[in-house]
């Protein structure tokens, strides 16, 4: 399908970041595109990816001192986790996964996928071919079938579109959690209700936020991206037990200027002005709760 735009890749040689990861550090969101999985591709996504490699991305986690991951279901395999799922099998004890599926999951698929290291559910309200609810209240009504699972509800989603999100979400029978910094471009403010909002859902203690995304976010044309740090150390100052960090590897759909994903890492180092306690708290701690490492 030749309307279908392909994606670059990441830059090939991360370099080491200024800081040591703890143990059991854990990158929260990535993806891979293994070369043999590329029939899996769903002929309604928005994009077509780089080949990304199970073998690169753990040359990637050896490069940053990254112990452990969560793989987050593309939206261009739908709901066809196989890929995923063969990684975590293949590593069980340091990858878990974020799987996508419909509202016609059967109850037997959804026990096959917490044994095989699923711990919550995407729903990708952004790009093509990600959303396989009918709307909001079927998404949230569906939360009710994944609480017993201990899983939570991983969204991808606009934060200046969502000005009501807590609304939105109240009758969520499980903790949700928002990926790249909310989503919204720094040029809307840091004022914005939508990112207010999710600040404040974060300050309640139910919502989690994933610092990922930062090139998604910011004005900038290519690193440093000094407009994002203001966003991020708001969601950290909001509650430091409910956000996780995330290399968004191979970063998928992006256009601009590729950063290395060293410099995505060293982030971090900025964003808690280097706070050792709070690193190990975003990277370690967190995520061993969310994700049950």
């Amino acid at each position: 399908m030749t309307d279908i735009p392909f994606c670059q890749g990441p830059d090939p040689k991360p370099h080491r970041p200024a800081f040591k990861a703890p143990a059991g550090a854990c990158d929260t969101h990535a993806h891979i595109f293994p070369a043999a999985h590329r029939e899996r591709y769903s002929p309604a996504r928005g994009y077509t990816p780089p080949d990304a490699s199970l073998e690169s991305f753990l040359e990637l986690h050896s490069v940053l001192g990254i112990d452990r991951a969560v793989l987050t279901q593309p939206s261009v395999y739908g709901t066809d986790n196989t890929a995923i799922l063969e990684a975590v099998e293949a590593y069980p004890e340091r990858m878990r996964a974020v799987a996508a599926v419909g509202n016609d999951v059967t109850e037997a698929e959804l026990e096959r996928l917490n044994e095989a290291g699923v711990k919550g559910v995407r729903v990708n309200i952004v790009d093509k071919g990600g959303m396989p609810f009918d709307d909001i209240a079927d998404v949230v009504a569906f939360t009710h079938r994944i609480r017993d699972f201990g899983w939570h509800l991983e969204l991808l989603l606009h934060a200046q579109d969502f000005p009501d999100l807590r609304q939105d979400f109240k009758s969520s029978a499980v903790d949700i959690v928002v990926g790249h910094l909310g989503y919204m471009t720094t040029s809307h403010g840091i004022e914005h209700p939508g990112f207010n909002e999710l600040v404040a859902m974060v300050n309640d203690g139910r919502c989690w936020a994933k610092l990922t995304g930062s090139y998604r976010i910011t004005t900038a044309a290519s690193t440093p991206y000094p407009d994002v740090v203001p966003f991020a150390q708001k969601l950290i100052a909001a509650n430091p037990d409910r956000v996780v960090w995330g290399s968004d590897w191979p970063h998928p759909t992006f256009s601009g200027a590729m950063p290395n994903d060293g410099y995505l890492f060293d982030q971090l180092g900025v964003w808690t002005d280097n706070d050792q306690d709070l690193i190990e708290r975003i990277l370690v701690t967190n995520p061993q709760v969310l994700y049950e490492f």
